[in-house]
């Protein structure tokens, strides 16, 4: 049994927190609910309260209120924005501020706020500090249109607060040593130009940070990220495959090796010794192949280790030829991602992926590549507790 505290800040989502309330209840778990002004245009205070069979806390110090983790549904753009700055003008943004344990979001808004650049910066600080952000998802809204922005439904919002919750004692990868790669390497072409690829590094990094908060000791090699490293991770820089090779295979003892890095599969054999300059000629390079790290780790993987590789390619050939990748390389898992859409994987901060195990495929429709970490390592702990 648990003690949450769940927030709610103005919304028409509001009416949805009362849901949230009454599955932690049923639960076992003691819910004390905290609305801001603005919620209670929308939901009033004692519908909380009986819900939670619990008062909202009256006491001298209420922004001091202890809890096992702070849920925030829904969690309007104006206090995202008071959250990502420290401001603190009403008893659940002081709360959110003095809190010392977990913390949980579930954003909702218009399509248009939630896109803006103001919000994308100030969910990415929340993010940065540990808050684990669920949703938005994508659907009808409350004006009319459709789009990312509606709050995502109560019970995927409790299951992420109930995966942190049995975290208690320390998680499931205590004692684990976890091995992620992330980005995308370069390979040169010249002293200034370079063969790249368009992955961030933000679905590596997740996968990173939500492995770091079930308790593994988590090192990542990051292929030319620009993101701030998630806590409590050792970030290892490097540019191109060979460098990317030679780390990760100096660490091929981890027990969890997650692959989730964009790899050249070919270089440039002769790159330019100084910058090509432009002439009226074309430019003809020749190409040789990349060292196959996953490939490499799976020749190599010991008893009781766990191999993740990443397949990016395009619709059900792509899925295939996924299948066939799981095989042909050794590995556990294989996580697909569908390349030809625009509104998932590359550039984008929502993701939907196929997990090819050894007993069967799970799909994971789209969301938060946060999200999508979360479903990875759901799927991948009970491997490598029964390896």
């Amino acid at each position: 049994m648990a003690h949450v505290i769940v927030g709610v800040t103005g919304g028409v989502a509001a009416y949805k927190s009362g849901e949230i309330v009454r599955a932690f209840v049923k639960a076992g778990d003691d819910v004390t609910p905290i609305l801001t002004r603005g919620a209670e245009r929308f939901l009033g205070t004692r519908t909380l309260e009986a819900l939670a069979r619990r008062a909202a806390p009256d006491d001298l110090y209420p922004h001091l209120a202890d809890a096992d983790l702070l849920l925030i549904a829904p969690l309007s753009a104006n206090t995202l924005a008071k959250l990502a700055t420290g401001i603190a003008d009403n008893i659940l943004t002081q709360l959110a501020l003095a809190f010392p344990a977990p913390i949980v979001v579930a954003p909702a808004m218009n399509t248009r706020m939630w896109e803006h650049a103001a919000t994308q910066h100030n969910i990415e600080l929340l993010r940065q500090r540990g808050v684990r952000v669920v949703g938005p998802a994508f659907g009808e809204l409350a004006e009319g249109e459709v789009g990312t922005g509606r709050m995502s439904e109560p019970t995927e919002i409790v299951e992420a607060c109930r995966a942190i919750l049995n975290q208690t004692g320390g998680g499931e990868l205590v004692g684990r040593s976890v091995l992620v790669t992330a980005g995308g390497t370069r390979e040169a072409l010249d002293p200034v130009r370079y063969l790249g690829n368009r992955s961030s590094g933000r679905m590596g990094f997740a996968v990173a940070a939500e492995a770091a908060r079930r308790g593994g000791s988590v090192t990542v090699i990051a292929a030319n990220v620009a993101l701030a490293p998630p806590p409590g991770v050792e970030v290892i820089n490097v540019v191109s495959a060979a460098e990317l090779a030679d780390e990760t295979l100096a660490r091929d003892d981890a027990d969890l090796v997650v692959m989730a890095a964009a790899v050249a599969d070919y270089r440039p054999s002769a790159p330019e010794k100084s910058k090509k300059k432009k002439d009226e000629g074309n430019w003809t390079v020749a190409f040789e192949r990349t060292q196959d790290v996953l490939l490499e780790l799976g020749r190599r993987q010991r008893p009781g280790q766990i191999l993740v590789g990443f397949a990016a390619d395009e619709g059900e050939q792509g899925l295939a030829a996924a299948r066939e990748k799981r095989q042909r390389k050794n590995v556990n898992v294989i996580v697909f991602n569908d390349v030809s859409r625009t509104d998932v994987g590359f550039e984008v901060d929502d993701n939907e992926v196929v997990l090819i195990g050894p007993d069967g495929e799970t799909r994971v429709d789209k969301r938060s590549k946060e999200e999508c970490a979360v479903a990875i390592l759901d799927n991948v702990i009970p491997l490598l507790a029964s390896a």
